[in-house]
């Protein structure tokens, strides 16, 4: 997961979470044995960009590489099982595997970023955020996303979408704070009735502990987050750094560049004063009556 990198049209696996842990966990311990990709290279009989893209977990660690260079790098025997086992833990499929059919490369690795992290940020001028979307309203989301989709295709995008929302219901919760523009609630998405009940959704979910739903309203003018729709990931693993995901047409930008993450992080913060709570419950409740 490099800083900046487009995975549109990616054609290689999304990394997990825990193939980047391992993949950082290595570039460490080979700088703690003073090795240089050169010389783990020739160990592998690889070149040093494989192993600079082992390090970034772009491409599977596979465990006898991994055990191979902990070895190079004179780890114990205690170490190398260490390490080894959890490179066939992270080499497992995630549950979201079943689904690569119907789900682009580059998006199964957001979904393996949204499972894993700790904290979630979300910008969203177009669309209630998927997470929080009714079946009836992701329904017609995804109709609009995908018109060649068949039934069945898109019956499996919407299983998806709502398997993933199943995270905000797990005991180790991430926290999830949403800002999103008051055109959202005004894009009449499959009807009022949809409307109405996924309004119903955001004032349900609103009231748990680790969810915040903020509502930009019109009137707040012009404002730095008035972009492209973005989320923003914290870990609870020390390895990983802040991650921000932005996406296009047809791909999407991982970025974990110091500068570009403070800027989203930034921007999230300011967007999220231009509502109070007590205001983006009035404003979802004035649309709700609207709908009905």
């Amino acid at each position: 997961m490099s800083e900046g990198r487009s995975s549109a049209g990616s054609g290689t696996s999304a990394p997990t979470v825990l193939r980047m842990v391992l993949g950082r966990r290595l570039h460490e311990r080979r700088q703690e044995a003073g090795v240089s990709l050169e010389e783990a290279a020739r160990a592998l009989r690889v070149t040093p960009l494989t192993i600079r893209r082992l390090e970034k977990a772009e491409v599977a660690l596979k465990p006898l590489y991994v055990e191979k260079l902990l070895e190079t790098y004179g780890a114990d025997r205690q170490e190398r099982d260490e390490f080894v086992a959890f490179a066939e833990r992270a080499n497992e499929p995630g549950w979201w595997h079943a689904y690569r059919d119907v789900v682009p490369g580059w998006f199964s690795a957001y979904v393996s970023l949204e499972t894993g992290a700790k904290t979630l940020r979300t910008y969203e001028p177009h669309y209630v955020t998927g997470l929080l979307q009714t079946h009836a309203y992701a329904r017609a989301v995804l109709a609009g996303g995908f018109p060649t989709d068949g039934d069945e295709d898109l019956a499996r995008r919407v299983d998806l979408r709502l398997r993933r929302s199943a995270l905000l219901e797990r005991a180790d919760s991430p926290t999830l704070w949403v800002v999103m523009e008051e055109a959202v609630l005004h894009r009449v998405v499959g009807g009022p009735e949809v409307m109405r009940e996924q309004i119903d959704r955001l004032l349900e979910l609103s009231e748990l502990p680790h969810v915040s739903v903020d509502v930009v309203p019109f009137a707040a003018g012009a404002h730095v987050g008035a972009c492209a729709p973005f989320t923003y990931f914290r870990f609870e693993e020390p390895e990983l750094p802040d991650i921000v995901y932005s996406e296009i047409l047809s791909g999407a930008m991982y970025l974990d560049q110091r500068s570009d993450v403070v800027a989203h992080l930034e921007a999230h913060n300011r967007m999220s004063l231009l509502s109070s709570d007590a205001q983006s419950r009035a404003l979802l409740n004035r649309m709700r009556k609207e709908y009905s």
